[in-house]
C-alpha cells in the first residue's frame, strides 16, 4: 500500500486556517479595528462597498509600522503582542494570535500603506491570495491604511455562502458597536456605498451609547459603579421602561474587550426579576476592569468568550450593582448622573403649594335635574338602532347554537371539542396565528391593496433601526406599506388594507426586532410570520365560546392544518374508540 499522508501546500493550509479567523466581512472589520486600537489610533475611518464583499478599507492614525514590520505582519504566527508562553496569561491588547492579517491576505487581494514616526517614507505592500506581489517605499501619512478587496475571490465556495448585503452589513455593525462602545475616546467614521452611516466624535461612555443606540436612551440610562480590591465595575443599565423583546442592547466588556457570557447575563436578568415583563430583556453596557492574570481570553478563536478565575464573585458583584442602581434610580431616569435625585429631577421646578378647593355655594342636592330633551325623530332613530343590534346579536346566538360543536374550555387554556366521535384538544392562540399567517401570505402573493392613512403615522427610529428600515423599504412597499425614512423618523403614509388590529408602530418595531439572516429569501413569509406572531389573540382573550367559534370556521376552511407557522401543534386528537380502549 502506497503512502497516503502528505503535507498540504502552504496556500491551501493558509486558506483552511483562514476559515477559523475570517468567516465573513465582519470578521475582517473586527481584526482591522482591533489592530488600529492596539496601534494607539484615536481616529479611525471605515469604508465599505457591497457590505465588504468588494471593498473593506480601514484608515487609522496610529503608530504605523517600519518596512520590516509591515512585511512580517502578513506572516503566520507573527505578532508584536507576545514573546513567551507567560505573556498569553497577561494579555493587555486586542489581537495577539498572529494569524489575522495572514488569514485575511490568504483569501483576498490586500494592500497596506503604513508609516511610523521615525522613517521619512512609508511602505506599500500588495498581496494577492497570500502571495506577495510587490513592496516599495511611498509617501503616506503616519498610521496605516489597510485595503481588502474581493473577499473570498479565490475560495468561491466560501463566497457563495455569504448572506445578502443587508445581513452581512448587520454583522459588520455588530462588530463596529463592540469596538466603538469600548473605546469612546476614539473618533470613528463609517461609510457604506458612499453613504456616511456614523460619524462619532471622541466622547464619554454615556454619550457614545446614545450616539450609537439612539437618543431614546438619553433619559433612560442608569449608572452603575462598584470598586473592589481585585475588580472594578462601571457602566450603565437601561431603566425598566426600555426593556426590549431582544438582546440587541446587551454588552459586556472586560479590559475594554467585548465578550459574551450566558452566566453573567443571568446575573443581570435576576436583578430585573419581576420588574420587567416576561420575554423582555434589559439593556446594559457593563465594563469590567481586572488584572489580566485573573482571566483567560484565549479559549475561543474569535476571543468573545472569557474565563474568569472568580466567576461566581463576578456574578454576585454584577447582580448586586444592578439591583442597587434600580433601587436608587428606577423612579426617575436621568442622564446627568453627577446630580443627586431631587424634586427637579422629577420635573417639579416650582414651589409646592396646598391644593385649592372650590365650593359651589349655590349647589342644591335636592334639586331635580331635567333630562336633556330628545326630538321625536332622534327617539325613532335610537329605537331602530337598538332593534337592529338586538336582531344581529340574536342571529349570531342562533348561529352559534346551531353549530355542531361541543366545546369545553380546559383549565390550561386549551379547548376540547368533540366532533364526529373525535376529541380535539385545540390551542386557539396557535390556530389564530395560522389563520393570520395564511391570510397575510395569500394577500402578499396577490395584488396587494394599500390603505392610505388620513394622517401619516410617525414612528421614531434611531441607530441601527435606520439602516434596517432602509434595507427593507422596497420590500415593505411590495406588501402594501408606503414609508418615508430619514435619520430619526419613519413616516408611514399607507399600510396593507387587511392588516390586523395592531398599531403600525408596533408592527414596525416587531418587524425590526424579528429581522434575521434568512428573512430576505422570502420577505412575504417573514412579514406574514411577524404579523401572526404579534397580532394573534392570546389565550386569555380566547376564553369565551363566542371568541373561538369564528376561528373554527376559518380553520375548517383551511382543512385543519396540524402545525402553526412556527412548527408547533395547533391541536392533538384522540378518538372516542381509542379513549374507550384506554379505559379497559
Amino acid at each position: 500500500m502506497s503512502d497516503i499522508i502528505h503535507l498540504l501546500p502552504d496556500h491551501v493550509a493558509n486558506q483552511i486556517a483562514a476559515g477559523e479567523v475570517v468567516q465573513r466581512p465582519a470578521s475582517v472589520i473586527k481584526e482591522l479595528l482591533e489592530n488600529a486600537i492596539d496601534a494607539k489610533a484615536d481616529s479611525i475611518t471605515i469604508i465599505l462597498k457591497e457590505a465588504g464583499r468588494n471593498l473593506i478599507q480601514v484608515i487609522d492614525n496610529g503608530s504605523g509600522m517600519s518596512i520590516t514590520d509591515a512585511r512580517m505582519a502578513f506572516e503566520r504566527h507573527a505578532t508584536s503582542k507576545i514573546k513567551s508562553t507567560e505573556d498569553i496569561f497577561s494579555i493587555h491588547t486586542k489581537g495577539f494570535r498572529g494569524e489575522a492579517l495572514a488569514s485575511i491576505a490568504a483569501v483576498a487581494q490586500c494592500e497596506l500603506k503604513t508609516k511610523n514616526d521615525i522613517d521619512d517614507l512609508g511602505t506599500q505592500i500588495l498581496i494577492d491570495g497570500g502571495d506577495l506581489v510587490s513592496q516599495h517605499s511611498i509617501v503616506t501619512p503616519k498610521g496605516s491604511i489597510f485595503t481588502v478587496k474581493n473577499l473570498f475571490y479565490n475560495v468561491p465556495a466560501r463566497r457563495k455562502f455569504l448572506k445578502s448585503n443587508t445581513v452581512e452589513f448587520r454583522h459588520i455593525l455588530d462588530e463596529f458597536y463592540r469596538v466603538a462602545l469600548a473605546h469612546e475616546n476614539v473618533s470613528f467614521q463609517l461609510f457604506h456605498n458612499d453613504e456616511e452611516i456614523y460619524k462619532l466624535k471622541s466622547s464619554n461612555k454615556a454619550q457614545r451609547i446614545v450616539d450609537l443606540m439612539g437618543k431614546k436612551m438619553q433619559n433612560f440610562l442608569l449608572p452603575i459603579n462598584e470598586q473592589t480590591e481585585w475588580i472594578s465595575l462601571s457602566g450603565f443599565i437601561g431603566n425598566i421602561e426600555i426593556a426590549k423583546k431582544s438582546r440587541t442592547e446587551q454588552f459586556f466588556f472586560v479590559n475594554n474587550r467585548y465578550f459574551k457570557s450566558y452566566y453573567l447575563n443571568k446575573a443581570v436578568n435576576d436583578a430585573y426579576e419581576d420588574l420587567i415583563p416576561s420575554q423582555h430583556f434589559p439593556s446594559f453596557f457593563i465594563y469590567l476592569e481586572i488584572n489580566p492574570e485573573l482571566i483567560d481570553v484565549n479559549i475561543h478563536p474569535t476571543k468573545t468568550e472569557i474565563k474568569f478565575e472568580k466567576e461566581s464573585d463576578v456574578y454576585a458583584l454584577i447582580r448586586s450593582s444592578v439591583k442597587k442602581a434600580l433601587g436608587i434610580y428606577k423612579l426617575s431616569p436621568v442622564l446627568n448622573f453627577d446630580n443627586d435625585p431631587t424634586w427637579e429631577s422629577y420635573g417639579m421646578t416650582s414651589e409646592i403649594r396646598l391644593p385649592k378647593i372650590d365650593v359651589d355655594k349655590n349647589f342644591n342636592p335636592f334639586e331635580k335635574y331635567s333630562q336633556p330633551k330628545v326630538s321625536t325623530q332622534e327617539k325613532i332613530n335610537i329605537t331602530e338602532l337598538y332593534a337592529q343590534n338586538f336582531e344581529i346579536e340574536s342571529k349570531m346566538d342562533t348561529l352559534f347554537e346551531q353549530e355542531d360543536y361541543n366545546l369545553t374550555l380546559l383549565s390550561n387554556g386549551l379547548w376540547q371539542m368533540e366532533k364526529d366521535e373525535v376529541l380535539y384538544f385545540m390551542d386557539f392562540h396557535r390556530i389564530h396565528q395560522t389563520i393570520l399567517y395564511e391570510k397575510m401570505l395569500k394577500n402578499s402573493k396577490g395584488n396587494v391593496l394599500s390603505q392610505q392613512l388620513l394622517l401619516p403615522y410617525e414612528y421614531p427610529i434611531e441607530g441601527a433601526e435606520v439602516h434596517k428600515l432602509r434595507s427593507i423599504k422596497e420590500k415593505l412597499f411590495s406588501i402594501g406599506f408606503d414609508v418615508e425614512i430619514d435619520s430619526e423618523i419613519c413616516t408611514v403614509h399607507a399600510i396593507p388594507s387587511d392588516l390586523p388590529d395592531i398599531s403600525t408602530g408596533e408592527i414596525l418595531q416587531n418587524m425590526l426586532m424579528e429581522l434575521d439572516e434568512d428573512y430576505e429569501q422570502e420577505f412575504e413569509l417573514f412579514f406574514s410570520k411577524t404579523v401572526a406572531k404579534f397580532a394573534a389573540l392570546k389565550k386569555n382573550q380566547l376564553s369565551q365560546k363566542s371568541s373561538v367559534l369564528p376561528l373554527i370556521k376559518d380553520f375548517e376552511k383551511m382543512n385543519f392544518p396540524l402545525y402553526s407557522p412556527f412548527g408547533k401543534n395547533n391541536y392533538t386528537v384522540i378518538s372516542l374508540e381509542e379513549l374507550n380502549k384506554k379505559m379497559i
